[in-house]
């Protein structure tokens, strides 16, 4: 039998392109293209694994385990144990449902129970053969389309009105993005100027600080020492008094920023009415998004066309 592994090689690199692709979405990461390209390379090379070495631990149960994972570090990188499983769930769970999609499709189409002449049924399974490698072509990327559709449409309806955009934050004269969560929950305005308060945790603001200004900052909060704030953020950092949960007063480090841009149903919402609150600490686990927007943006900020 004449196996082309240059052609099997290729349609392997191109099926785990596209599940790693839908991945992505469904996980709402932001891995880059040349590191989809790498994952999706090191995923194929299951093909001549399995050739060559055919006894491989890699064909094993645990080896495919442990060779997924190696996949989902190589395409996602690591930023956390809970991340990395919640990606490898994901990519299996593409994997069975674009798999599970074709195989339906097939058996719509087909037919692979015939009768011999013997009045024996059969079962035709039709692997190999150019009919085969054409469905596969052909209809991997539209059950991949389909899949893909059908999740963002679901995520839409449950989303709704809480749900995640992209958010570029002005402060001292930088500008960064991250993915913002507008939250209907989130009713915290500062008292004084009556300014709404976006809370944005310290994955994401330490960015515009140097680790001597963070830990400065942070021993500033917790002994409410306002004296130890950095010199250059004196004039843009002010306190903010709340009551928390448990009814107790307590006090949030707020940041008066230049400018806030919101992507929100193809516009672009701008304002710097707004104070971002200091989060010591991630917002979630996943880091799906690092800030958690006031609902009253998107009712006075400015609309731009993005």
């Amino acid at each position: 039998m004449t196996i082309y592994l240059d052609a099997v090689w290729a349609l392997n690199f191109f099926l785990d392109l596209m599940l790693l692709m839908l991945t992505k979405a469904l996980a709402r990461d932001n891995a880059g293209k040349l590191r989809m390209l790498f994952g999706a390379f090191i995923a194929s090379l299951i093909v001549p694994i399995t050739l060559y070495f055919p006894n491989s631990f890699l064909n094993g149960l645990p080896g495919k385990l442990l060779y997924s994972m190696f996949i989902i570090l190589c395409t996602f990188g690591f930023k956390g144990f809970y991340r990395m499983m919640k990606l490898l769930l994901l990519f299996y769970f593409t994997s069975f449902a674009i798999g599970g999609g074709l195989t339906a499709v097939y058996f719509l189409l087909a037919n692979p129970v015939s009768v011999t002449e013997n009045g024996i049924l059969t079962f035709n399974k039709g692997y190999g053969d150019p009919i085969s490698w054409i469905f596969i072509i052909i209809g991997f990327p539209i059950v991949w389309y389909f899949t893909k559709s059908r999740m963002d449409e679901h995520a839409g309806e449950k989303i709704r009105y809480d749900q995640l955009c992209q958010v570029n934050v002005k402060m001292n004269h930088q500008t960064f993005s991250t993915m913002g969560y507008i939250d209907s929950g989130n009713q915290l305005i500062d008292p004084l100027t009556k300014k709404p308060v976006v809370i944005c945790d310290e994955v994401f603001l330490k960015n515009w600080f140097s680790d001597d200004e963070w830990q400065q900052l942070k021993e500033a909060n917790d002994e409410l020492a306002l004296e130890r704030i950095p010199k250059e953020w004196e004039n843009l950092i002010q306190v903010i008094p709340y009551q928390g949960v448990e009814g107790k007063s307590m006090f949030l480090l707020a940041i008066r920023p230049d400018q806030l841009i919101v992507e929100y149903e193809n516009q672009n919402l701008i304002t710097g009415n707004v104070l971002i609150g200091i989060q010591f600490a991630s917002l979630v686990r996943d880091d799906s998004y690092h800030c958690l927007l006031h609902p009253q943006i998107i009712k006075l900020a400015t609309i731009q066309s993005a």
